[in-house]
């Protein structure tokens, strides 16, 4: 094993430039996944997030439901993501701070992604009381569909990072292109805005993905308003 030097936490290894809450999240996500893998009946019904008149909702899940993937690609560049913006966004606001945004774009995506569950419930609801065919279907398709998935915290990142460095300049992986920060953030809300009222990409939570970004611009707000966005509480 090679050894890259001591990274002030008393950690030495491949991971020792990463801060302790950025690699315990990803530990804590690659460990839960491979235990769904195992289990994946059980650890779904239990911890992936469902819509609150579901038989199947738990309070926790509102929670549990960051640390659930569907697959590997999915864990992986949700990973991926995580390593290259929370190091940073860590870095600069303290492990307390970083973590409370993390939390909270995590529950701002769930709450988002429950407000539009219940919109469409609604709408289901209003269907089948009219007696159109395949509603009562559809609604009870609504209530057994799970979510997860770390993205709506990942895209709150994503946006953090832009609101402190928006000039930074970022490159995909693919397409190679390279563009500020700021305008990675644009184009990514952009694309989630239009794909999730289009409903062109289905099996994608896209207005979590935004409430992520959303409850996040909201947060540093509050940090700026208060002269808190920077250093520890």
């Amino acid at each position: 094993m090679s050894y890259y030097g001591n990274d002030g936490y008393g950690r030495r290894g491949i991971f020792s430039n990463v801060p302790p809450v950025t690699l315990n999240l990803i530990i804590i996500n690659v460990f839960v996944y491979v235990i769904t893998s195992l289990r994946p009946q059980e650890m779904t019904s239990l911890f992936a997030l469902f819509y609150p008149k579901s038989p199947l909702f738990h309070w926790w899940q509102y929670l549990t439901y960051m640390f659930m993937h569907g697959g590997f690609w999915h864990l992986f560049f949700n990973m991926y993501s995580l390593l290259i913006f929370g190091r940073v966004l860590e870095s600069v606001w303290g492990p307390k701070k970083y973590l409370l945004f993390y939390i909270v774009t995590g529950l701002g995506a769930a709450l988002t992604h429950t407000g539009v569950e219940a919109i469409q419930s609604a709408v289901f609801m209003d269907r089948i009381a009219e007696g159109v065919a395949g509603a009562a279907q559809a609604y009870h398709q609504l209530l057994v569909t799970p979510t997860v998935g770390a993205s709506g915290a990942i895209y709150g990142l994503l946006l953090g990072y832009a609101m402190l460095y928006p000039d930074s300049r970022l490159t995909l992986i693919f397409p190679p292109v390279t563009l500020t920060a700021k305008w990675f953030v644009l184009i990514f809300a952009g694309i989630e805005l239009f794909t999730g009222v289009t409903g062109t990409a289905e099996g994608v939570a896209h207005f979590a993905h935004l409430g992520g970004m959303l409850f996040g611009v909201l947060l540093i707000l509050y940090w700026k308003k208060k002269r808190r966005l920077y250093g520890n509480y």
